[in-house]
């Protein structure tokens, strides 16, 4: 007999470990700080910025990191920062796309290509497998949130496309230009959500076997220990044999 894990086009973050939890703020606060050198520091104003930190305090992140950041905009810090997108394969026939933030492209490129080529993947063009995902906003609710039928009025309300409940909450996604508007909505209805991003979601699973696990994860991993790297996200479907 063979299962698919939950697996599917998970957003991979290390924030499982405590001497992790710096390089996660790190991330967050380069995330705040472009947000608002790109529109008016006030989150009340911006939206981005708004979701950016509410993504970080749903980690935990403290009040004057999250300050600090922001004024950090307001000084000009954030002009060198630059968001880019890496594409590529992995084993087992794995689709990836990396997300970097980093003040220096060359850098960035280099230190991806390499962790590909190191750990079993190839780094592949602009758009080599951006078109097997879906952008879209992802807004997720844990199940203390309400009932699967308050949840699914709620969204339909605020404009969603569509809802996932199971036993691990909901998980709400909305087309890539309405996440604000829809995670507006949703909070006015339901509350504070759990996280708030844009996602690349695949449209096609592809199974990966036992025998390829390890060289994938290794490969995620690498890829996410990057100070560079924001997230990485995968078409992957672990197939568990047994």
């Amino acid at each position: 007999m063979a299962g698919h894990s939950k697996f599917k086009n998970i957003q991979f973050r290390k924030d499982r470990q405590d001497s992790l939890r710096s390089k996660l703020f790190s991330k967050f606060s380069r995330d705040i700080t472009l947000a608002a050198r790109a529109g008016l520091p006030d989150p009340a104003a911006n939206s981005r910025l708004r979701l950016a930190i509410a993504n970080a305090k749903a980690e935990s992140m403290p009040k004057d990191n999250i300050d600090r950041a922001i004024k950090k905009a307001q000084g000009g810090d954030a002009d060198t920062y630059e968001e880019i997108r890496y594409e590529g394969f992995g084993p087992g026939g794995v689709s990836l796309i990396v997300e970097v933030l980093t003040d220096n492209r060359n850098r960035a490129a280099a230190n991806v290509r390499t962790v590909f080529g190191k750990n079993g993947g190839n780094m592949g063009d602009a758009g080599s497998v951006a078109f097997l995902f879906d952008r879209l906003g992802e807004i997720i609710y844990p199940l203390a949130a309400g009932s699967d039928d308050k949840i699914m009025e709620a969204a339909i309300d605020a404009g969603a496309q569509d809802v996932l409940s199971d036993e691990d909450g909901h998980v709400i996604h909305t087309a890539f230009e309405d996440l604000a508007e829809v995670a507006e909505a949703l909070e006015a209805a339901l509350g504070a959500a759990k996280s708030t991003n844009l996602i690349w979601k695949a449209k096609t699973d592809v199974p990966v076997v036992a025998a390829d696990v390890p060289g994938l994860m290794k490969l995620i991993d690498a890829l996410d220990d990057d100070d560079d790297v924001q997230n990485v996200w995968t078409n992957a479907d672990i197939v568990e044999e047994g």
